[in-house]
């Protein structure tokens, strides 16, 4: 690490670091004559970080798609060191763009009155990006140098220096369920599991064991990055409870999603779970399951184009005390993502979630907006093969 904290609530030993934080927080309670009383509150936070950095698995679901191919050979360009040429000279292999990799945060103030900044990645024991091991399903078998190929992401000139490393890549089968992705999917799905809900789940354990085994692993962390699903139902003696989906699973039950099933399967494997796709795949039975078994799990798509600009534009407008009327918005989605969402009940899942993101902001400022007034919102997707 970059530096040492000299505090009584900090304390390092050979193998961990310890923290004690004292949260500041405020109660608020309604009154009845419509004003607040106002309690300042303490939360204590006892946190214990181990100092070992761990040798680091990622299984992507929809490896040969275009974010699995790209964020593999993306890896890969920048530990082979690799640079291509562009019209404007060479370009070499960075992670301008990553959050940990090449965004700072203040530290706090020097001797001379400045301010201090620090790698985010030296906050923390971090695992390096170049030192995680990438593997991962799909319901086409294609290798992912000829993913990367179809994705047309990266330059010619890297696609030729990397074709040869990821040519070797090929996606394990995956779950294939018709009824929750567009039917226009059913010609890439050559590579796909057979037998019921919980035979497939089984076999994804034993991916999951088999990676880590073969990769000599510590931690491996599963990402949803497959085709986005339709919403699926959350109905009691379904998915309400852990003891209610497993018994869904083993009964077959239709109306459990295969990112559900990716996220019982992590869940029980011990791995972290993150799901990038707005479909709600992390039903109340999968938070019950997470919970028992303390193993982390989250997401809700990635938000991480237009949604995140629209996301902060909104915010920065409603705090300067602006008021948005109308907001309309146009993503245009190339290959098989805009394919994908063609479908109605998949573009649904985009819609409410890229949807969702001003109601937070609406919801903070009853001046701006009456109780149940929102701002006009339309999303709209493109298209572009």
């Amino acid at each position: 690490m970059a530096f040492h904290v000299d505090s009584p609530a900090v304390s390092y030993s050979d193998d961990k670091m310890c923290s004690h934080y004292s949260y500041q927080t405020c109660e608020v309670s309604p009154q009845a004559d419509g004003k607040f009383v106002v309690k300042p509150r303490t939360v204590e936070y006892d946190f214990e970080v181990q100092r070992k950095v761990p040798r680091l698995g990622c299984m992507l679901v929809g490896w040969g798609g275009n974010n699995g191919s790209t964020i593999t050979g993306a890896v890969l360009a920048n530990k082979l060191q690799l640079s291509w040429a562009t019209k404007k000279g060479r370009q070499h292999s960075n992670y301008y763009g990553s959050i940990t990799q090449a965004s700072t945060t203040s530290l706090g103030i020097g001797p001379d009155g400045q301010e201090v900044y620090v790698p985010l990645k030296d906050l923390l024991p971090m695992v390096q990006p170049n030192d995680i091991e990438f593997d991962g399903w799909d319901i086409s078998s294609m290798n992912l140098g000829d993913a990367m190929r179809r994705a047309e992401v990266f330059e010619p000139g890297l696609q030729e220096q990397l074709y040869p490393h990821l040519s070797q890549l090929k996606p394990r089968p995956s779950i294939y369920c018709s009824d929750f992705i567009a039917a226009n999917q059913a010609e890439r799905a050559d590579n796909v599991l057979t037998g019921t809900k919980s035979e497939m789940m089984t076999k994804l354990r034993e991916d999951i064991r088999d990676f880590k085994k073969s990769k000599k692993l510590d931690k491996v962390i599963v990402l949803w990055t497959a085709n986005t699903e339709r919403f699926c139902d959350i109905t009691d003696g379904l998915n309400l409870t852990a003891s209610q989906l497993l018994g869904s699973i083993e009964r077959n039950a239709e109306e459990v999603s295969p990112s559900t099933i990716f996220a019982v399967a992590s869940i029980l494997e011990g791995c972290a779970f993150l799901n990038g796709s707005p479909q709600n795949s992390l039903v109340p039975g999968v938070l019950d399951l997470a919970e028992q078994r303390q193993v982390f799990i989250g997401g809700d798509d990635f938000k991480s184009g237009q949604t995140k600009f629209k996301s902060v534009l909104v915010d920065f407008l409603v705090g300067a005390g602006i008021k948005p009327t109308s907001i309309v918005s146009y993503n245009h989605l190339g290959n098989n993502d805009g394919k994908n969402l063609s479908a109605p009940k998949q573009f649904r899942s985009k819609e409410i979630s890229k949807s969702n993101v001003v109601d937070d902001m609406v919801e903070s400022n009853r001046v701006l907006y009456d109780e149940k007034e929102t701002p006009d919102h339309c999303v709209r997707f493109l298209e572009c093969m």
